[in-house]
């Protein structure tokens, strides 16, 4: 729509919303003067029926009184025209007896053994009543028979009786009765005389405020319905009474004294019923309720009393509605004439803005075509003026920010596809680039390469130099790969973290391999970054299309296993997939699972290896060790699974049962021996990644188990030695301390520094059994294990051999001074049962 058009209609709206707040105000003052024209009606209306309510209750209680002293002079009545024993009186006699004094019935009421009950009646109704159950009642019952006073809350007291208040019949729940109740010990029995239905309640429509609520209805325009709430108990669940196999609810507790209640929105009368007495303040909604649009205001009335109630007033709400109507159809009418005048002189105004408008108009849409540069030319010092220079302005500015907006996409695309560290191609366009690459093989019969490569101990480099040097260090490996690599043939990706992924095109198995080779042994010279020489290698994993597979994600899948199998067989290798290595990384896969299951299930042995002090030929302790015989897979070398659990993290879950079992029977033999064992247990160098919160599970379990920490030992390797060098010393002192020994296993095979063994705490080395085996009948090629003996006597370290297998093997040891020992010459490992037999067989208590 154009502005020419657009003028007079906004002019035109513009009046328009005036006039139409203008009768909103008029609409809303007319309302709101109707409403406080109803609120004052309403106030009159209620200050009336409450004052009749009042009187209703005033009234109620003065008659309610009268009629219980009449009930008293009743019973005086019938205790002198009957015998002193009710089994002396028939129901007959209260009958006629009851038709001559003018009351409804006469009941006797005499005490059994844990109740009160009615003996003798004129209502078949209350024979063998019992009053057990009724709270108040019963009690005043009681206080009768004891010639007390009667303390109940509620109705008249005179000597020697008691009147109830008006109530539901409990014997027959269709009554509603006025009871009296007299006994002044010269009867067996209370004489119960009442007053029911029409009698009772005669003085309701005398006092009662129904007349005037009925005036109100038939005399005032729009009221529709009063009606007086018990908010105690309006909207509740009804107060069911179960008396002497009746079920009724009590007059107290009725939800609406008086008046009807025809327009029933009970939800929504309940909450606003209570929230009116809460505030004590009227409570008004309008809401349409049996075909009319009603407003309901609910009046609170005597809030701070005892006995509060709300006066509900139902209006015809269509009355006030009229009324409005009226009033806004005067004021549409005026308005119409006033928009005609509106809109015809708007339209003249917008006649003389509109050219320059669609001059200016052009020049923008010529500007969105992308046509930028071309300036506008409108001599006007007005907003049009202003407008042309600024819309020169835009198209200028816009001209530079395309030529930039093409730079900044061309640098988004560079970064949606390459990494920021080395600027290399990313894992994205690596997915695109296999793809593309495999495409084009299958056309042409070629042959696609995946070099997966995975820098060896990158994390040692984060962990001791820090993520600033590892990034530098990211960054020089980048730059020697990409020395050995033609930009014809081949792709450098980085995947992330440490791993970098090479595509090869059109390329044989022996040029890759060759390649790979190159790139591997340059990555292992030393880099020097700030000062500090870094030696790192790398693991390379191959995969070829079609030959592995013709799969894109197999064929990355396959190249990723080849790589961890070059790490397995230890590093700064390449490995060309085959179907052997799916095959062992399949089986390891069957044995995770099985181990799994079976730590879950207890099916995991621990078994006990003897430790002999072959001078003495004692027994000094055992070396705890894992045995797994699986239902499928058969008997399973701890060399195996333990190697899986490690890698896989079950590590733990092991090492948990094998404490806990172990503990545990060391402590139950030692309870029974007079040279308590020694129990020996393997930890993992996975268990010291965090050495405080191993520490503190050896000290519960030992707790638990109740085994003294000197007759326990830990058995590290040192590998364990490796990582977290500072924390993991720090662990071990903390257990030496607590009394724990300290060993390191197969010692002799690792790499760890001599110099660690002045500052490491610990007191025992295990000679490796390979070491020993070596050892011939004439002590030839026994250096080695001459050495180590030498060595921990010079440290003043215990010295242990294992794999002890052989008499010569022994008699060098102790020739040596090696005095303890274990392996098959003494013992293999054995079960608890087997073990318990060796000690009995041996007498190595």
């Amino acid at each position: 729509m154009s502005i020419k058009k657009k003028l007079p209609l906004i002019f035109t709206i513009l009046v328009l919303c005036i006039l139409i707040a203008n009768s909103t105000i008029h609409y809303i003052r007319s309302k709101n003067a109707l409403l406080e024209y109803n609120e004052r009606e309403i106030a009159l209306i209620t200050q009336e029926v409450s004052y009749q309510v009042e009187n209703a209750k005033e009234g109620s209680l003065y008659v309610e009184n009268i009629i219980g002293r009449e009930l008293r002079t009743a019973a005086l009545a019938i205790k002198k025209s009957l015998p002193p024993n009710h089994e002396d009186v028939t129901n007959e006699q209260l009958r006629t007896l009851a038709d001559e004094l003018m009351v409804s019935h006469i009941t006797l009421l005499a005490q059994t053994e844990d109740d009160i009950v009615g003996v003798k009646s004129s209502d078949p109704h209350e024979l063998n009543m019992s009053t057990k159950e009724w709270g108040y009642w019963y009690k005043a019952f009681q206080q009768l028979f004891a010639l007390s006073p009667v303390t109940a809350p509620e109705g008249l007291v005179l000597p020697h009786y008691w009147s109830g208040p008006i109530e539901v019949a409990a014997s027959n729940p269709n009554h509603i009765d006025k009871r009296g109740y007299y006994y002044d010990g010269s009867t067996n029995y209370i004489i119960d005389p009442y007053l029911r239905d029409s009698q009772v309640l005669e003085y309701e429509k005398q006092f009662g405020p129904g007349e005037v609520m009925d005036r109100f209805k038939s005399e005032l325009d729009g009221v529709l319905e009063l009606t007086v709430f018990n908010p105690k108990y309006f909207g509740q669940e009804e107060r069911i009474i179960n008396k002497n196999g009746e079920s009724f609810i009590r007059i107290a507790d009725q939800p609406i004294w008086y008046g009807t209640y025809q327009y029933n929105n009970q939800q929504v009368d309940t909450k606003l019923v209570q929230k009116a007495i809460q505030t004590g303040e009227t409570q008004t909604y309008i809401k349409e309720i049996n075909n009319k649009n009603i407003q309901k205001s609910l009046v609170p009335i005597g809030v701070n009393t005892e006995e509060p109630y709300v006066i509900g007033l139902t209006y015809d709400y269509s009355l006030i509605e009229e009324q409005l109507k009226d009033e806004l159809l005067k004021h549409l009418l005026l308005s119409v004439l006033f928009i005609l005048i509106a809109f015809g002189t708007s339209f003249m105004f917008s006649r003389s803005i509109t050219k320059p408008i669609r001059y200016i108009v052009e020049r923008v849409n010529e500007i969105a075509e992308g046509n930028f540069g071309k300036n506008l030319v409108l001599n006007r010092k007005d907003e049009l003026g202003h407008l042309a220079q600024n819309v020169n302005a835009l198209s200028n500015s816009l001209q530079t920010y395309v030529a930039d907006l093409k730079k900044s996409q061309e640098v988004i695309e560079f970064q949606a596809y390459h990494d920021p560290l080395t600027e290399l191609p990313n894992r994205r366009y690596f997915q695109e680039k296999l793809n593309e690459m495999i495409d084009n093989a299958k056309n042409t019969d070629g042959t696609v390469g995946v070099l997966f490569l995975d820098i060896d101990r990158f994390k040692d480099v984060n962990d001791s130099l820090g993520h600033v040097r590892g990034d530098q260090l990211i960054q020089l490996i980048s730059k020697r790969i990409t020395d050995f690599l033609s930009e014809e043939n081949s792709v450098l990706t980085r995947q992330g973290g440490d791993e970098f992924v090479i595509l090869f095109c059109n390329v044989d198995l022996e040029e890759v391999k060759r390649m790979a080779g190159n790139i591997v042994a340059a990555i292992k010279q030393p880099y020097f970054i700030e000062g500090n020489e870094v030696n790192v290698g790398a693991s390379c994993g191959m995969s070829l299309y079609p030959e592995h597979t013709e799969d894109p994600e197999a064929l990355m899948i396959c190249a990723d296993v080849a790589m961890y199998a070059a790490k397995k067989q230890g590093g700064n290798q390449v490995i060309v997939y085959n179907e052997e290595i799916n095959k062992v990384t399949k089986e390891k896969l069957v044995i995770e699972a099985s181990l799994r299951k079976a730590i879950e299930q207890g099916d995991v042995e621990v078994y006990y290896q003897p430790k002999i002090n072959a001078s003495e030929n004692v027994i000094t302790g055992v070396e705890a060790l894992l045995r797994w015989t699986d239902r499928e897979l058969g008997f399973v070398s701890p060399e195996v699974f333990i190697s899986v659990a490690e890698e896989t993290g079950l590590i733990h879950s092991l090492w948990e049962l094998a404490m806990k079992q172990a503990c545990s029977q060391v402590s139950e033999w030692n309870k029974n021996r007079l040279q308590p064992l020694q129990l020996a247990v393997n930890f993992s160098a996975k268990q010291f990644l965090d050495p405080a919160s191993i520490v503190k599970r050896v000290k519960e379990i030992l707790s638990d188990c109740q085994l003294a920490p000197e007759h326990f030992e830990i058995e590290i390797t040192e590998s364990t030695l490796l990582y977290n060098l500072e924390e993991t010393i720090k662990a071990l002192k903390e257990m030496q301390e607590y009394g724990i020994s300290i060993a390191i296993d197969d010692f002799g095979t690792g790499y760890s520094s001599l110099s660690y063994l002045k500052t490491l705490p610990i007191d025992c080395l295990k000679i490796d059994r390979s070491f020993i085996q070596d050892i011939t009948e004439d002590y030839s090629q026994s250096e080695i294990a001459e050495a180590i003996i030498n060595l921990t006597r010079s440290l003043k370290l215990k010295v242990i051999a294992e794999g002890v297998e052989e008499e010569y093997q022994k008699e060098f040891l102790l020739k040596n001074e090696c005095d303890h020992m274990q392996g098959y010459l003494f013992s293999k490992p054995l079960c608890k049962t087997d073990l318990e037999q060796y000690l009995r067989e041996n007498d190595l208590k």
